[in-house]
């Protein structure tokens, strides 16, 4: 796990955490809140990404706590965060592009869960098809 993934990882990971917190707690002044951020169903919206995103930082803490112990279940960890990362960016864009509505506040972060993975996915998925070839077990000839 390099550096700029671990920067990376710990920074979406917590900011995840503190997004929840802040939001749970209701911490921002409402001119900085989404459009319709009151109506009953963009409310059910934004909070049923709470499992999605817990999980997120869940995996992702674990992988980068089992890299430092030198475990090998921080891969799969790793790749696993990085996925659902790359979900929960697109889920919103997504969804803010079918409600045509551009707010860069919240266009940049959800871009940003899109495109960092991308980064580290390749290498991450590449060093698991390394890992699990050496482990696996070769038929008796």
């Amino acid at each position: 796990m390099t550096k700029p993934l671990k920067l990376l990882m710990l920074i979406t990971d917590v900011g995840f955490l503190i997004y929840w917190l802040v939001t749970w707690l209701h911490l921002v002044p409402d001119e900085y809140l989404y459009k319709d951020y009151n109506n009953e169903i963009m409310m059910a919206w934004n909070i049923s990404f709470v499992p999605l995103d817990l999980l997120i930082s869940l995996t992702g803490l674990l992988s980068m706590y089992f890299f430092k112990k030198n475990k090998g279940q921080w891969l799969p960890l790793c790749l696993l965060s990085l996925s659902l990362t790359f979900c929960s960016g697109l889920q919103a864009i997504a969804f803010w592009t079918i409600r045509l509505d551009l707010d860069w506040s919240w266009w940049v972060p959800n871009l940003f869960l899109i495109v960092y993975p991308l980064f580290f996915l390749p290498s991450i998925m590449k060093k698991g098809r390394y890992t699990a070839s050496m482990t696996a077990v070769q038929p008796n000839k």
